[in-house]
């Protein structure tokens, strides 16, 4: 039930909906990435992924200077995301770091 309670909260917030989104399009991103394609802070962005890492939503890995964002394994979170389909690919395209 915990778990249930955690996901509701993480998905109260808009931003995080459009993460959340944007890392199950997108498989893997960089938060710079993240910032650039919602066009939010760089201390927001990392304030919301700090929150779904907790929760294990999120997951990290070192890539040379970059930490690479990706979404755990959460069946609950994976219905929702099947049933905004429409709204996911709605998302702005990425925006690459290596653009820069």
């Amino acid at each position: 039930m915990e778990k249930l309670v955690q996901l509701a909260k993480i998905l109260s917030d808009s931003n995080r909906v459009k993460i959340i989104a944007l890392l199950y399009r997108e498989k893997e991103l960089c938060v710079c990435e993240i910032c650039d394609t919602l066009e939010l802070s760089q201390p927001l962005v990392s304030r919301h992924l700090k929150q779904m890492r907790e929760t294990k939503l999120v997951q990290t890995k070192q890539s040379g200077k970059w930490i690479i964002y990706s979404l755990g394994k959460n069946k609950i979170l994976y219905c929702f995301l099947d049933t905004i389909q429409e709204d996911i690919a709605n998302l702005p395209k990425i925006i690459s770091c290596a653009t820069r």
